[in-house]
């Protein structure tokens, strides 16, 4: 049915003659359609029937563009005097609920939430639309409200803004409010049960009698009050979510099919006839939708997650339906439990976007540190009560566990993990944190695969959807340990992990392998390797060693990093059960199999008593100005972390690049590269990838250059000095190398890694113009100082750069080893 002939029936039934289509779309009775008190549709609005797209009308596109332009001034202006309703609606609620809590309450708490059920949201949604439209239409250059008679001439406003029409595009202003209409379902829903309890409580309460004959507008634009009663305001949002359909319906009957808007508002009038469709059959069978397994609307998925925004962040229970994310908060009223909607997410069209967080402040982790601490004295102090299997029942027991369980469930809400952040198309986004990486991939992948099999649905009825959560969830607390009587079976003590190599990928990247464990978390319970060199085939020989309480499995996750890509790709996991008589004191040898790649890794259980957590908070230890063994101990690796990351990235995209090493990135990259490798490895790693390649080798070389005591040790500085002076060269190169295989094993495997990494540099130095002399000019004065500065700074220059020219020369130069080796007789394959 057209905004038309709704405007005639409407005319005719107050005692006004019908007048022609052309009459009300040039007068100020359209703004009467718009804004009238008088229901002039079935008050009812289940009642109406969806419009659908009508056929073009064969006036021309001046005439068409004119009577749109008169439409969305309506829209602009209905939507204004719609706000000025809501707000007076809204205006007691805060009054409202304070008095709720005193001993003569107008309305109760529960009635006061019914009573203004989603109305705040309806506000919102129709402000930011309003605000929207409004900087679309720049209404200060469109006519007065009170010079509407100009409409009559030829020279109107109206008429002048006609030829701009075809740059002006409102359509996906429209789309995106449609896809909003969702609120509204909650609303429709609970209207009955709000118009209930505004009636009863005119009736037995004089003062809100009162209130609700009364309600005052704020002045508007004509400095007037208007009057409404509270059942009035009620239904207001009821009359509004037709009036869209009816609009859109008459918007696209005035836009000429070659406008940009046409498409687009098509698209807006079926979703909007779609939604009032589901209205409509819900209405005339007078019921809610029922949830359950096998009907339209099934549950796939849910669980706890903690639901982050701009101000903080709290335990929530997601629930993953076949056409949208839910996500609601978990209340008790009275003894029976019940959940209060928080938002929602339709699931076509969106996106996902998943990211480690960082470390938060020093003073939140000595928060978490001392949660921590607290958990492990309430578990000592509940296992002295279980010896033997005789579990105490007494009320201090109960009290152990329950004081144990919120520990547990602060910690899970409290400590940084992974985000996942979702990008809907109507324009919203949420993000949220899983509890482990494990969470993460199997919402990420359910999400993901769900969405791909969607289709578009009518809007959700929210309410009736979050009141079912409770019989349908599959998930009935946060995943929590328990105090066991037997706990011979969990490990306790020291789990080495020696993550090694992996083979498979089908395209060079840069990857790392992300370890987690199971059971209590008094300690770190995730760590992972360093990037590996840009390959198909990583090495890391790296080893991650945990403290774990309860463990009982170990998660393996593969992640990739592909040139260009600012997403880092989950290429496969693995669960493996820990078998402690296999790995008890001797290592294991284990191939895994994560999606594509298969990872080769070393396992160790090294049993004992557990030192109680430090309540000192988790810094990460400087590696700049920091002797090279300290460092390497630290990361229980024969080469440094920041050197191998520097080298590897320099290789994946700075072999080419003219001048590497002797040109200088900006002073600004390395300092904040600088403090980033000494205060949080993972935010180092990221910044490498984005900063300029010089700035990368520009903090290689400052590495070395700021160490205490240099790559090469000083006491050596004679002894390379005077076998410079062998003339024999082959004798020469076998006293340089026996010199070299004499160096600490941190500073030795440094220095190879580095000389052939180097060597790959000269490889390219038809591109880069830098030759094996080059680097060790570059590099000389670095890696080598004597104990005693000589007066002649020409001389001692000379031995540094020849040392090195003549170790890059070397023909039978060794590999470097990145760890330390796994004792032979030590391993179990």
């Amino acid at each position: 049915m057209e905004l038309y002939t709704e405007a005639v029936d409407y005319l005719t039934s107050n005692g006004i003659s019908p007048v022609t289509e052309d009459e009300i779309m040039d007068s100020e009775l359209l703004q009467d359609v718009f804004t009238d008190e008088t229901e002039w549709v079935s008050h009812s609005p289940l009642q109406t029937e969806p419009c659908l797209p009508s056929t073009p009308t064969l006036e021309s596109p001046d005439d068409l563009l004119q009577k749109r332009t008169v439409v969305l001034k309506g829209v602009l202006i209905s939507e204004e005097i719609y706000l000025t309703e809501l707000e007076t609606l809204l205006m007691p609620m805060k009054a409202l609920k304070a008095a709720a809590g005193t001993s003569q309450p107008l309305l109760s708490t529960e009635q006061v939430q019914t009573v203004f059920y989603q109305i705040p949201e309806l506000r919102d949604l129709h402000k930011d639309f309003y605000t929207s439209l409004r900087a679309k239409l720049q209404p200060d250059e469109m006519m007065d409200p009170g010079s509407q008679q100009g409409l009559e001439t030829e020279e109107t406003p109206v008429m002048q803004l006609c030829h701009r029409e075809h740059h002006l595009c409102v359509g996906d202003l429209f789309h995106k409010f449609v896809n909003q209409l969702g609120v509204y379902r909650g609303f429709i829903d609970n209207y009955e049960n709000a118009v209930y309890i505004v009636q009863k409580c005119m009736q037995s309460d004089q003062r809100f009698r009162t209130l609700a004959e009364s309600m005052m507008s704020s002045k508007g634009s004509d400095n007037v009050k208007t009057k409404y009663t509270f059942e009035a305001l009620l239904y207001k949002p009821l009359d509004r979510v037709m009036k869209t359909t009816l609009v859109l319906h008459d918007l696209c009957k005035h836009t000429p099919p070659n406008h940009p808007d046409s498409s687009t508002l098509q698209e807006a009038l079926r979703l909007s006839s779609s939604f009032l469709s589901g209205v409509n059959e819900r209405s005339q069978c007078k019921r809610s939708v029922k949830l359950s397994r096998g009907e339209r609307r099934q549950l796939m998925r849910d669980g706890f997650i903690v639901d982050v925004y701009e101000n903080g962040h709290n335990l929530r229970h997601l629930f993953l339906y076949t056409d949208m994310l839910l996500c609601a908060r978990l209340t008790s009223a009275g003894r029976q439990a019940q959940y209060r909607f928080c938002w929602y997410l339709p699931l076509v069209g969106l996106k996902l976007h998943w990211a480690a967080e960082h470390l938060p402040s020093p003073e939140y982790q000595v928060k978490i540190s001392k949660t921590r601490a607290k958990m492990y004295q309430l578990k000592q102090a509940l296992q002295q009560h279980t010896k033997g299997g005789k579990v105490s029942v007494s009320r201090a027991i109960d009290r152990l566990r329950r004081k144990l369980e919120e520990c547990e469930i602060w910690l899970l809400t409290n400590t940084p993990s992974f985000t996942l952040d979702l990008h809907s198309t109507s324009g919203k986004s949420h993000t949220i944190r899983l509890f482990s990486l494990n969470d993460l991939i199997e919402w990420k992948e359910a999400i993901e695969k769900q969405s791909g099999n969607c289709i578009e649905t009518v809007p959700p009825d929210l309410l009736s959807v979050t009141s079912s959560c409770i019989k349908l969830r599959m998930t009935q607390q946060p995943p929590l340990n328990r105090v066991q009587s037997n706990e011979s079976s969990h490990m306790c003590g020291s789990l080495y992990v020696m993550v090694q190599s992996a083979c498979g990928l089908q395209n060079p990247s840069s990857a790392y392998v992300c370890v987690e464990v199971d059971g209590f978390e008094f300690y770190d319970r995730r760590k992972q390797t360093c990037l590996s060199a840009f390959c198909v085939a990583p090495q890391w020989d790296e080893e991650l060693v945990f403290q774990v309480d309860g463990a009982r499995k170990l998660l393996l996750v593969f992640v990739s990093q592909y040139e260009n890509d600012t997403q880092d790709e989950i290429v496969g996991r693995a669960v493996l059960n820990l078998d402690t008589d296999n790995m008890l004191k001797k290592w294991k040898k284990v191939s895994c199999s994560l999606g594509q790649v298969d990872v080769t890794l070393s396992i160790k259980y090294m049993p004992h008593p557990l030192d109680p957590p430090s309540t000192a908070p988790l810094v990460q230890e400087p590696v700049f100005c920091v002797p090279i063994g300290q460092v390497a101990m630290q990361e229980s690796v024969l080469v440094p972390h920041i050197v191998r990351s520097c080298v590897e990235e320099i290789e994946r995209r700075g072999l080419s690049e003219e001048g590497i090493y002797r040109i200088s990135g900006a002073s600004t990259e390395i300092q904040a590269l600088k403090h980033a490798f000494n205060t949080n490895y993972r935010e180092a790693v990221s910044k490498l990838r984005s900063v300029d390649v010089n700035a990368v080798s520009g903090t290689l070389k400052l590495y070395f250059r700021e160490l205490p005591l240099p790559l090469i040790p000083s006491e050596r500085f004679k002894e390379l000095a005077d076998a410079l002076d062998i003339a024999d060269p082959y004798l020469r190169a076998d006293s340089m190398l026996t010199l070299l295989q004499a160096l600490p094993d941190v500073n030795r495997n440094t220095l190879l890694f580095l000389l052939h990494h180097l060597r790959r540099v000269a490889e390219r130095k038809e591109e880069n113009k830098m030759s094996l002399s080059n680097l060790a000019t570059v590099f000389g004065p670095s890696l080598l100082r004597p104990l005693v500065a000589r007066v002649d700074i020409s001389q001692e220059v000379e031995v540094q750069v020849q040392v090195i020219f003549l170790y890059l020369q070397c023909q039978n130069l060794p590999e470097a080893l990145l760890t330390k080796h796994l004792d032979i007789d030590d391993l179990e394959t």
